[in-house]
Order: C-alpha cells, then structure tokens, then sequence
C-alpha cells in the first residue's frame, strides 16, 4: 500500500511505498477523518499522527464519506456529491465509489500530518516551500501574523517579484479585500443616512396617509349620522300629522256618536209619551198624528246626524288643526238642535215613515183600540152636530171614515 503523506506547515508532500502489510494494519477498519498515530509505521514515524483524508482502490475508485461500507457501490450522483463533475446543467450519473472504510484493496492512502515527531522526515518537514500567493482577506491576514485592529493590513500583503529578460523588476500584491478605510466607513455612513432618510420620509406619508383616511371616515360618518337625522325627523313630523289627523278623525267620530245617542234618546222619549198619549186620549186622529211626528223628528234627527258626520270626516281631513275640528263640531251640534222642527214641517204632508223600536210597538199595540173608538166616536159626533133628517145620511160618513182610517 502506498501512503501519500502531507505537511502543510511547509507546504511539501512525499509518497511513501509500504510492501509490509503488518504495517499498514494500523488503517484497516479505520473511517475518513479518523486520526492514526505512526509508532507502528517504522522508528522514523514515532510521534507523528496521521489524519485519513481519503484513498483509491486498485482500479482507481475513490473513496467517499459517508458511504459506510469497505467495498465499492453504484450511486446515482448529481452536482452536489463528490467524486462526480457533471458536464451538463441538471445532469446526474450512476458512478462505482467505494465506501469510506479502509479495506486491504485500497492501492493509494492520503493523510495529512497532524503532529510531528521529534525526527524530521526528509523531503517533508525539514525544507519549507514559501508561499507563492498568501492571503486576500483582511482578516486572514491579521490571522497570519497575529495582527490587531490598529495594526495597518496594507504592510503585511505577502507580495511577489516577478523577473522577465530585457524588462525591469516589479512586484505583484493582491488586493485586499473587506479592508476598512475611511472612504469605506463614508460610504458605510451615507448608505446608513439615506436608509434613515428613507425610513422617515415613508413613516411621514404613512402617517399623512392615516391622517387623511380618518378624516375621510369622519366625513362619511358624519354624513351617514345627518342622513339618519333627516330621516328621524321626517318620520316624527309624519307621526305628528298622522296622530293629529287621527285625533280630529275621533273626535268627529265621538261628537256623531254623542249626536246619535241624544236623538235616539229623544225618540224613545217621544216613542213612549206617544204611546201613553194613545193609549189615554183613545182617539184615532191624535194617535196618528202623535205616531206621525215622532216619526218624523226621528227620521230629522238620523238625518241631521248624518249630515254632521258626514262634514266633520270632510273638514277634519281638509282642516288638521284640532280646533277647526271642535268649531265644526259645535256648528253641526247647533245646526242639528235647530232642524228638527223644519224637519218634521216638511214632512208632515209625506207618507208614514218608520218609526223607532218603542213607538212600533205602541203603534202595534194601540190600533185595536183606535179603530173602535174612531168608528164610534164619528158616529156620535155626527149624531150630536147634525140633526138626524135621514139616517142614510149619516152612514155613508161612517163608511167614509172608516176607510180614511184605514188608508191613514
């Protein structure tokens, strides 16, 4: 087995052929990455320590981590495994590797040096190679030389001479990168100033913004609470007028009632001093006009009832104020108390009208006894005033009344 020895405090490397294999026992079964120490390698190696960092087999097949066997597999690799470079954007590969345990096939072993040994081993520790390019970065370079912050970068740039034939000598330094200078902290200072003033000027119209937003919701309150103002005291004047016209509406309704109930009244009264008047005068003229007259005041008062209603519905609907109403009514009230004696003159020549409950019944009852009594009492009267020549005369007349009592 081959082993291929690193040191990369001198940056030189040597390739060491090992034919024993009791030596290279040591590695067998160890992983990448694990450390080994050299005592077992030969006298020259005691002290030193070997990391594993990788190795090959036989046919030439690396070694990858974390394939955790001690022979070769078939992986399908992509961009992001190692052992495989791929040609093509997106392109993937089934590649032979072998595991990352340290088998007898393996033909080539790499380690690096971790700790020297009291003996230098030549060609790998005793003769340092310089650097050809050192580091770029600012902080690197403090790292190397174990600089400060207040130590100037620019004086520890590793740099290079490079000699040409027939051309003068120059040297080459890298740019160091991420160095702080005073240029970079104003712009650092002027990136930071326009942010803030960024920052500010979008909280300002942020702020402008809300203002205007509320004050725009205030107007539209505002002019939805008027609405609903409007149209509360629109409801309100239109319940007023309805309430008003209601009340005229009642009281017009009261005043016709009260008018119609006093009439009624009256026609009872009457009904019944007609009837008692029937009953005690017994003759057949006073009871047809008694019967007559209250007929005729009750058809005058339904009448003038009538009326009265009838205009205190029109002006209470013409006129909403109450009183207008009440003037009305008391005009009705006096007109209706002034008609009825016209009322019953008119009348009087017309036919019988119907009279109320009460006198029909009197009138029902008093027949019997005025058609007796007026088919005699004509008789007497006649005997009393004429003198008696014949008696043809006088029957006829009898004849006479009894029909026009019958027809009245």
């Amino acid at each position: 087995m081959k082993l291929n020895i690193a040191n990369p405090t001198t940056g030189r490397q040597k390739l060491i052929d090992i034919e024993d294999e009791k030596k290279v026992r040591v590695f067998y079964d160890k992983r990448l990455g694990a450390e080994v120490s050299g005592d077992e390698l030969g006298d020259q190696f005691k002290g030193y320590v070997f990391k594993i960092t990788g190795g090959n087999d036989k046919q030439g097949f690396p070694m990858m981590q974390g394939v955790l066997t001690n022979q070769r597999v078939r992986l399908l690799l992509d961009k992001n495994n190692n052992c495989y470079r791929p040609r093509r954007t997106g392109e993937r590969k089934r590649k032979s590797v072998r595991g990352c345990v340290v088998a007898p096939d393996i033909a080539v072993l790499s380690l690096v040096v971790v700790k020297k040994g009291p003996e230098d081993l030549e060609g790998l520790t005793n003769d340092p190679i310089p650097r050809r390019l050192g580091p770029k970065r600012a902080s690197r370079i403090r790292k190397l030389f174990n600089l400060t912050k207040d130590d100037d970068v620019r004086k520890f740039v590793i740099t290079r001479e490079i000699v040409k034939e027939g051309k003068k000598k120059h040297v080459k330094s890298p740019k160091i990168q991420r160095l702080v200078t005073p240029l970079a902290l104003q712009r650092k200072r002027a990136r930071i100033a326009l942010k803030k003033k960024r920052a500010a000027k979008s909280k300002a119209e942020a702020a402008e913004y809300i203002k205007l937003l509320a004050q725009r919701n205030k107007e539209k309150r505002q002019s939805v609470i008027s609405k609903k103002r409007t149209q509360k005291e629109s409801q309100k004047g239109s319940q007023k007028v309805s309430v008003k016209a209601d009340g005229v509406k009642s009281t017009g309704k009261a005043a016709a009632k009260a008018g119609a109930g006093k009439a009624a009244a009256k026609g009872k009264a009457a009904g019944k001093a007609t009837a008692k008047g029937v009953t005690k005068a017994g003759s057949k003229k006073g009871a047809a006009k008694a019967t007559g007259k209250t007929a005729a005041k009750a058809a005058a008062a339904k009448k003038v009832v009538a009326k009265a209603a009838g205009k205190a519905k029109s002006k209470a609907a013409a006129k909403t104020p109450a009183k207008a109403g009440a003037k009305t009514e008391a005009k009705t009230a006096a007109k209706a108390k002034a008609q009825p004696k016209a009322g019953a003159k008119k009348q009087a020549g017309t036919p019988k009208p119907s009279a109320p409950k009460g006198v029909q019944k009197a009138e029902k009852a008093a027949p019997k006894t005025t058609a007796k009594s007026a088919a005699k009492a004509p008789s007497k009267a006649s005997a009393a005033k004429t003198p008696s020549k014949t008696p043809a005369a006088t029957k006829p007349a009898a004849g006479k009344g009894k029909t026009a009592a019958a027809k009245k």
